[in-house]
C-alpha cells in the first residue's frame, strides 16, 4: 500500500460534549493537509460517524491512526473486529501515545497555564488519565509519565533549574490511584486527554479539590500531535521508518 492511493482514517473515542469530537477533526483535517490524502475522521462510539461504518463504507486503502492515547479494550478488541468488516485493504496503527511528541505538547500546554520547569518553588508534577482495566494501559501511562518527566527535566535543566521529580500518576476509572489519593496542594497537573469533555471536567474538578496549584488543559489539536499523526500514516503507508 503506497500513501498516494491510501486514505486517512483516525478514530477517536467520541464524546457527547461536541466541543471534544471536534478536535480529533481538526487534528485530522491538518493532518491529511500535510500528507495531501483524503482524510476522515471516525469515532469508537458517542459520536458520527463512527468507525466502524467508515470502513466498511469504502473500498480505498486505508491507513488508520487511533486517537487513543493508551493501549485498552477499545486499540486490542474494538478497533479489530470493526476493521475485520472493512471494505477495502486496511493497516490499523497502534495507541498514539506514550510519545515524545505528546509530552512535548503537555509540556506547551504547562507552559500556558502558568507552570514553569525553571521554578524552583513549583509543586510535584501529576499526570491524570482517563483510566483503563487494562494491564498494558498501566504501562503506557507509566512510560507517558516518565517522557512528562523527561520533556520537564530538560526544560528546566535548560533554564540551570534542578531536574523535578518523577512524575506521578492518577487516573479516574478503573486501575490506578485516584486525584483524591494522588494530588497534594500546591501540585502541578497534566491531563493526558485530548480532548474537553466528561473526564477532562472531572480531572479539573478533582484535582482542584485536592489542592493542586495548577491544572493545564487538555492536549487539544496541538500542532506536535498533527506532526504524529502524519508520522504514523507514513509509516502505516511504508514511505519511512516507524515513528
Amino acid at each position: 500500500m503506497s500513501g498516494m492511493d491510501a486514505r486517512l482514517v483516525t478514530v477517536a473515542h467520541g464524546t457527547r460534549k461536541g466541543g471534544g469530537n471536534e478536535i480529533a477533526r481538526l487534528l485530522t483535517d491538518a493532518a491529511g493537509e500535510e500528507l495531501g490524502l483524503e482524510a476522515v475522521c471516525s469515532y469508537v462510539e458517542l459520536c458520527e460517524p463512527l468507525f466502524e461504518d467508515v470502513v466498511a463504507a469504502s473500498a480505498t486503502p486505508t491507513l488508520v491512526v487511533p486517537l487513543l492515547l493508551s493501549t485498552g479494550f477499545h486499540l486490542r478488541q474494538d478497533l479489530p473486529r470493526m476493521a475485520s468488516a472493512a471494505g477495502g485493504p486496511l493497516v490499523l496503527g497502534r495507541p498514539f501515545g506514550p510519545h515524545r511528541l505528546v509530552a512535548a505538547a503537555q509540556l506547551e500546554r504547562l507552559r500556558e497555564a502558568g507552570a514553569r520547569p525553571e521554578d524552583r518553588q513549583v509543586g510535584r508534577l501529576v499526570l491524570v488519565a482517563a483510566g483503563s482495566s487494562d494491564p498494558l494501559a498501566t504501562r503506557d501511562l507509566t512510560r507517558a509519565a516518565e517522557l512528562l518527566g523527561e520533556a520537564w527535566a530538560e526544560a528546566a535543566g535548560a533554564a540551570g533549574a534542578p531536574s523535578p521529580v518523577a512524575v506521578e500518576v492518577a487516573t479516574l476509572t478503573a486501575l490506578g490511584r485516584r486525584p483524591a489519593e494522588v494530588v497534594r496542594p500546591g501540585d502541578v497537573v497534566s491531563p493526558y486527554l485530548l480532548s474537553p469533555g466528561f473526564f477532562a471536567d472531572r480531572a479539573a474538578r478533582e484535582c482542584r479539590e485536592a489542592g493542586a496549584a495548577l491544572v493545564a488543559d487538555v492536549i487539544g489539536p496541538h500542532p506536535r500531535l498533527v506532526e504524529l499523526v502524519a508520522r504514523r500514516a507514513r509509516a502505516l503507508a511504508r514511505i519511512e521508518q516507524p515513528a
